[in-house]
């Protein structure tokens, strides 16, 4: 239940709300004064933007697909909640530095992988005044691409291209001051190609399909109050399942810098990205802020998925005991202050790190049999050749260093093997191929 203000008083009048659950739509009850703007399919904004479909929403945002009647061409609209403060506006303050940043700096490859924002205005509306910024559009995240197929494989070309862009990424925030803190698959979107920007709407609902609407009612009945939609819309699906992506189609950007900081101005004590992501100094060594090597860590998690069918490192609502008997499980025993540090490591381990009782460890090359090689061999999807898989585990092997200090950094990633041997040819020919 929620509390709200009733407009149209004087006093603050509060009552609870509740909403018939809608699938796939955001929380009703953010509606409210200080909430989500309720947005309309058709409606102009600021003018410019007309609202052809909803794109997907947040904690903090709702997010529209617009046509720009200026450039004809299809973008997103992120509407803010009316509530700002600064958790809300963190993303808009780190793009906008790295916008700074582009301006000074246009020769660094990995600025095109960041979004840029396009346009911003506010609106008002019943639930206040919102910050709205514009970006391009994704068509999906590396996650939904990948729920989508029953291989849950990229083509290997496609994976390279999307690593390297990745590590480009990453070396321009970090070159910049900044650390993403929350580096994962579903935060990593392909753009939807631009030959999209050729249709109209009318066009556009033809192959994607007519917003899909669904009622909103009060679970007492009672009328809606002011600033709440008399029809919730669901997200428009404009994927494909991972192995139809193309080259052609695989730039990406790096989206949700909510969780983004600045070492030189902020400590940061703790980690945001999903459990079995967090890095380990997490938990060893929590009086100390995360650093740069946080986001190596979650660099590598990613790539791994990206190029594997599963994650490297995997649990069902894990604990933080279970997370690092995954580390010990892939990589060997910990920094022995680590070591002494964890209490239950006598739940899984003997002291020489082998495991006890009747469960079988699954250790690095292991893993990456299960989750690379094999998978793509059964669907006859090309597995790396013995070259390209010493080059990419040494380069992965090294940025899962125990010790954050020993990982390298990303700049120095971009110089290993794999990506100068595999990953960055195939995004030159991605470049080369797209119209």
């Amino acid at each position: 239940m929620t509390s709200v203000k009733d407009n149209g008083t004087s006093d603050t009048i509060k009552r609870a709300i509740e909403y018939m659950p809608i699938e796939d739509v955001e929380k009703l009850e953010r509606y409210r004064p200080g909430g989500y703007h309720p947005t309309t399919i058709g409606e102009w904004l600021n003018g410019r933007y007309r609202i052809v479909h909803k794109l997907g929403f947040g904690a903090y945002s709702t997010i529209w697909m617009a046509r720009d009647q200026k450039t004809e061409k299809y973008l997103a609209v992120n509407i803010n909640i009316a509530d700002s403060n600064p958790t809300n506006s963190q993303e808009r303050n780190i793009l906008h530095q790295l916008g700074i940043a582009e301006l000074t700096a246009k020769t660094y490859p990995g600025s095109a992988i960041i979004p840029t924002i396009l346009d911003e205005f506010t609106i008002s509306g019943p639930n206040g005044v919102h910050q709205c910024f514009v970006t391009a559009v994704g068509m999906m995240n590396l996650a939904e691409a990948k729920d989508a197929s029953s291989f849950r494989l990229f083509q290997l070309s496609v994976a390279r291209a999307f690593s390297a862009q990745l590590v480009l990424a990453v070396a321009h925030l970090h070159s910049q001051g900044i650390v993403h803190a929350d580096l994962h698959p579903g935060n990593i979107l392909i753009l939807l190609p631009e030959s999209m920007d050729s249709l109209l709407s009318e066009q556009f609902y033809e192959r994607h399909g007519q917003p899909h609407h669904e009622p909103v009612t009060c679970l007492d009945q009672r009328p809606l109050p002011d600033g709440v939609p008399a029809q919730a819309v669901v997200p428009v699906w404009l994927g494909k399942a991972s192995e139809e992506v193309s080259l052609s189609e695989a730039q990406i950007v790096v989206t949700d810098f909510g969780e983004s900081f600045m070492p030189a101005t902020a400590a940061r004590h703790h980690s945001n990205t999903p459990n079995m992501l967090v890095p380990p100094e997490t938990y060893f060594e929590p009086e100390k802020s995360l650093f740069f090597s946080a986001d190596i860590w979650t660099l590598a998690c990613t790539i791994w998925e990206i190029i594997g069918q599963r994650p490297l490192f995997e649990g069902f609502t894990p604990s933080v005991d279970w997370v690092v008997k995954e580390h010990v499980d892939t990589f060997g025993k910990l920094p022995l202050p680590w070591w002494q540090k964890w209490e239950l490591r006598s739940k899984w381990f003997n002291e020489d790190r082998t495991r006890h009782g009747i469960t079988n460890s699954r250790p690095w090359v292991q893993r990456f049999t299960q989750s690379v090689q094999k998978p793509r061999e059964e669907f006859n999807m090309q597995p790396k050749g013995d070259a390209e898989r010493t080059a990419f585990l040494t380069m992965l092997r090294d940025m899962f260093a125990f010790e954050p200090e020993k990982r390298p950094s990303a700049g120095q990633i971009m110089e290993y093997e794999w990506l100068q041997q595999w990953a960055l040819p195939d995004l030159s020919r991605m470049k080369q191929n797209m119209p």
